[in-house]
């Protein structure tokens, strides 16, 4: 526990513009100091020097929001020795009961630092983050085209009968081709051009590389810092992305154990009477979750291996759910001791 190990918690509670700090002391929980500051370089600088004034024993930060509005702090600190945990969000719930605003926030994530059994750094590494923005940028990108599918294929639906029974007949890739090269003609009816027009932007939005380019983009960085990963089974470039934002680095996740329950596959209980079974977490990071579980997903369909123990754990009595849930499991640590054992070219 933290408690045990420090004097003091300087709780962070993160916003765009500012941030609030509460200075906690580690035997009592009593709140020692509290104070704003921008979040600028200065502002950050202030920081420190308010934590010299206030904690000038063994101290630790506490911060809501390592990843978002207190990365840039997160960053200072942490180029300065100063120990960093990252806190997460508090429960609606206590919230509700206890009130919300930023000092109390900031002192909640101080107490939470301190009474945590599993402390989490966060994330680092120029590459890690990269990997994150360009995660982020593509998903974006993925969604647009998806949309836009959608909507492409609602505006044939409408169109005139001619246009119509022309454009149902094309595949996918013919279909995208053959809307993008429309021109504007005056010959149409204004109702037809508009459909036209429709068609052809919609198209070029879908045709558009920009998911291609970002893919390319994270293929490097994966390759840099964990390319063992893509010789897993059903880990393309997408999934080890994922996989390496989530890990971060070594030693930020101090067991096989802690990554599954971060990305929510850990078991917990749920047994009552005679009946003995276990439920995976609802919790952790979703997107992980959702990496490893594309991964299951191509395994079940393209390895044997995978098929016949999933049909051995039917014939013994569990659900394809659960067999999966155990996969997923397993999986969870395959992969962490894959990264913690890579060797990255540079970080």
């Amino acid at each position: 526990m933290l408690a045990d190990e420090v004097d003091y918690v300087i709780g962070v509670d993160t916003h765009r513009d500012q941030h609030t700090l509460a200075v906690v002391n580690a035997p009592a929980g009593a709140v020692v100091a509290e104070t704003v500051v921008r979040a600028t370089a200065r502002g950050y600088a202030d920081a420190l020097r308010f934590a010299e004034r206030h904690a000038c024993g063994v101290r630790a930060w506490g911060v809501e929001g390592a990843g978002h509005y207190g990365a840039g702090l997160t960053r200072y600190l942490g180029g300065r020795g100063e120990t960093v945990l990252e806190v997460g969000r508090h429960a609606r719930g206590e919230r509700r009961l206890r009130g919300k605003d930023d000092p109390l926030d900031a002192i909640r994530a101080a107490r939470t630092g301190l009474a945590a059994e599993t402390l989490t750094l966060p994330r680092s590494g120029e590459r890690q983050e990269a990997l994150r923005v360009l995660l982020l940028a593509r998903r974006s990108a993925v969604d647009v085209r998806r949309v836009a599918l959608v909507q492409l294929r609602s505006v044939i639906v409408t169109a005139p009968e001619q246009l119509r029974d022309e454009l149902r007949r094309l595949s996918v890739t013919q279909l995208i081709r053959r809307c993008s090269r429309f021109r504007r003609s005056h010959s149409r009816t204004p109702n037809e051009l508009a459909i036209v027009l429709a068609l052809r932007s919609l198209a070029r939005r879908i045709d558009a590389a920009e998911a291609d380019e970002l893919e390319r983009e994270i293929i490097g960085h994966v390759r840099a810092l964990a390319p063992q990963l893509l010789s897993e089974s059903g880990v393309g470039p997408i999934v080890a992305a994922q996989l390496i934002v989530s890990w971060s680095h070594r030693d930020r996740v101090r067991s096989e154990a802690a990554f599954a329950r971060l990305a929510g596959v850990a078991p917990l209980p749920a047994s009552s009477g005679q009946t003995i079974r276990h439920r995976l977490s609802r919790g952790g990071d979703r997107q992980l979750n959702r990496a490893l579980h594309t991964v299951v997903l191509h395994r079940r369909q393209h390895d044997a291996a995978t098929r016949s123990y999933i049909a051995r754990r039917v014939a013994e009595g569990k659900t394809t759910r659960e067999a999966i849930r155990v996969l997923k499991r397993y999986l969870a640590r395959h992969l962490y001791r894959v990264m913690q054992n890579a060797t990255p070219l540079t970080t």
